[in-house]
């Protein structure tokens, strides 16, 4: 008999499992071909908005003082993913490559892939955020594993070294400028990124007095891991078996960076002089409380709370109100599709983002040393 509390917190982290349904999804897609090779993307992305529409927000903290123990049910959604994704792409590598290549057309499997790659980068990379913040070096570890499936290791160490330390500055390559465009955005992240986490470890190393080729360098790890997943794409899929698995790394890039894109599009710490900024606040980044895409994104979506308190498990992220932390319109399902169309997101987000300045820095003036990293555009 399972005790009645172990009862109410496992229907309370029931929601949070959602992301399990997008397997047997993804299996219809492959086995059935034809229109099903569109559903990943149409239930990521158009079915979760709408479910935002119909369930409304949830405003509801948990008390953040919840001890591990009882994180229990919320923490294994996390764990058994990286299996689970393992199992979900080598075997739809498999099933492209094998049985399913005599009713796959080569549009259907690259559409199909398509969806998987919406898979590992609206869950996987999400679920490699939170464990990579754990301390538990296992949880650490499946982490890299789901980074390694998209072969973008690197943003472990961008992302704790470089982001969290340096967000809504132009040290950051990540936080997307007032008027920047997603389409300016991308290549420059990716660019930059992959720099600014290799120097970060590489300072790290240095203060240690050891050069970066010590093999504490956790880059070889990352290239390791990212080898060893290539080399299964082939030996699973042979040359076409590679290639799907480069073409769904690339769309869970694009999903991840999407999401980067929206998450501190226009904020920025108030410069204090001498290279010193203030501290991070739920102000600094944009807060959205639709219920249902916080679900599938295991509150993602309450990301002032995140880069205000960075060790909070997911559950015990906080939601903030209007004149603690600026507010999305929407959850990021019609946020990032906004996002991909620059006229339209400036519409929507450069008005919101000079009400956010006129808020809390009106004594600001010039702003354009905050935003030295983007092309000005007209207001």
């Amino acid at each position: 008999m399972i005790p009645a509390n172990q009862v109410a917190r496992l229907q309370n982290a029931i929601p949070f499992w959602m992301s399990l349904t997008l397997v047997p999804v993804a299996w219809f897609s492959a086995v059935h071909g034809g229109w099903a090779v569109i559903l990943l993307p149409l239930c990521t992305w158009y079915l979760f908005s709408l479910l935002d529409a119909i369930l409304g927000l949830n405003k509801d903290n948990a008390d953040p003082e919840t001890a591990e123990d009882q994180l229990n049910w919320y923490k294994l959604i996390t764990i058994i993913w990286a299996p689970i994704q393992f199992c979900v792409l080598f075997g739809m590598i498999w099933y492209a490559t094998g049985p399913g290549d005599a009713h796959l057309s080569p549009l259907e499997t690259i559409l199909l892939f398509f969806g998987v790659g919406v898979i590992t980068g609206t869950v996987g990379i999400n679920y490699s955020h939170e464990l990579m913040h754990q301390k538990d070096s296992k949880e650490r570890f499946l982490g890299d594993v789901l980074l390694s499936m998209v072969l973008y290791s690197h943003f472990r160490s961008e992302h704790l070294l470089v982001h969290h330390r340096y967000v809504g500055t132009p040290k950051d390559p990540v936080s997307a400028r007032y008027n920047e465009g997603f389409y300016r955005y991308f290549p420059r992240v990716l660019r930059e990124c992959f720099v600014s986490a290799f120097q970060a470890e590489k300072a790290m190393l240095r203060r240690k007095d050891k050069a970066w080729t010590d093999l504490s360098n956790p880059f070889f790890r990352y290239w390791g891991l990212q080898g060893l997943m290539l080399a299964l794409a082939l030996v699973i899929g042979g040359w076409e078996g590679l290639a799907l698995f480069f073409w769904q790394a690339f769309v869970a890039v694009w999903q991840l960076e999407l999401t980067n894109y929206i998450e501190h599009y226009g904020l920025t710490r108030k410069h204090l002089g001498d290279g010193k900024y203030e501290y991070v606040q739920p102000r600094h980044s944009w807060n959205a409380s639709q219920k249902a895409s916080n679900w599938l994104l295991i509150n993602l979506q309450r990301h002032s709370d995140h880069h205000f308190k960075p060790d909070r498990r997911f559950p015990l992220l906080q939601n903030y109100e209007e004149d603690e932390a600026p507010q999305l319109p929407y959850g990021y399902p019609i946020m990032t599709m906004a996002a991909m169309a620059p006229p339209l997101w400036r519409r929507v987000m450069n008005p919101r983002v000079r009400r956010w300045r006129e808020m809390y820095y009106p004594e600001v003036t010039d702003w354009l040393p905050y935003n030295k990293a983007a092309n000005p555009l007209p207001r």
